[in-house]
């Protein structure tokens, strides 16, 4: 009888939790679109698509969040096409080919990477990467999107190589034994059946990196030079939308427009995380099957 009362008590207190959880995330959106509401009766929603982020103006505040967009996606876009070869062929290598002792040095070297502060990482960025970039490619100003991009590609090999090293393990090992037995070598029982048995998983793991790129904010407050300008050229610097809430935020007059207006951006980082987030789980969902 107490066992059963324990179960129960055990039962409930993981349901509580996870009722909470849902609960405060639901109260989150509660909150973002209690502030940002006012803007949709002044100025209206359709000024958010403007192509100039101008909140502050003795002529015309203009609370456009396309250039801040096109900043957000044009770094995850580069930091996703940088970090997934280094990623993979990571994961690859330690879930594969790796010796014992190489597995147990990578890991916590890759584990320490995710735990760097992305304020260091913003550092080295500043002071190495972004002259680095400006002399390479005979530049007046390093702070670019390649400059972020890059950090952002490193903060998400990590997340990356976790997974995928997760996923590659999952693969049957009979899948493995009849590419050998047929007359594959190694490397291509690797890349033609492990790989292709594991893409599901990879795949969640890079939109789980974009998704962890996306929210990323002091590396790119930081190195990207913070220009509000709408532009898809990796050479020149942009800001994001978290770039945006973080540098503005403390600033702003309480229940402006345009402290509405970032409240919009929230709703809009917050949606592309969940999209984001959805996918991949139902990605690691049919893993599992």
């Amino acid at each position: 009888m107490g066992r059963f009362w324990r179960e129960n008590l055990v039962k409930y207190l993981l349901q509580g939790a996870a009722s909470l959880c849902i609960l405060i995330v639901l109260l989150i959106f509660v909150f973002l679109f209690k502030e940002a509401f006012p803007f949709i009766k002044s100025p209206g929603l359709s000024t958010l698509w403007d192509i100039r982020w101008e909140p502050v103006s003795f002529v015309q505040e203009r609370f456009g969040i396309t250039p801040l967009f096109m900043g957000s996606l044009l770094v995850t876009v580069i930091a996703t096409l940088l970090a997934i070869p280094f990623s993979i062929i990571g994961a690859v290598y330690i879930s594969e080919i790796a010796s014992p002792w190489e597995r147990e040095f990578f890991k916590p070297f890759i584990e320490i990477l995710a735990g760097i502060p992305s304020v260091v990482l913003g550092f080295f960025g500043l002071m190495i990467l972004s002259p680095l970039v400006k002399s390479l490619f005979g530049l007046s100003n390093g702070q670019t999107a390649l400059t972020g991009a890059v950090l952002l590609a490193l903060m998400a090999v990590p997340t990356i190589i976790t997974i995928s090293e997760d996923a590659l393990k999952s693969v049957p090992g009979s899948y493995k034994q009849a590419a050998l037995a047929l007359g594959a070598s190694p490397l291509e029982t690797i890349w033609r059946v492990t790989v292709p048995a594991a893409l599901s998983g990879i795949t969640a793991a890079v939109m789980l990196g974009m998704g962890r790129v996306i929210g990323e904010t002091m590396t790119v407050l930081m190195v990207t030079g913070n220009a509000p300008i709408p532009t898809f050229n990796p050479l020149e610097s942009v800001r994001t939308l978290t770039a945006t809430i973080a540098a503005e935020m403390g600033e702003v007059a309480n229940q402006s427009q345009h402290y509405q207006a970032l409240f919009w951006i929230g709703i809009v980082l917050l949606v592309i995380t969940f999209v984001l987030n959805f996918t991949a789980q139902r990605i690691l969902k049919k893993v599992q099957r």
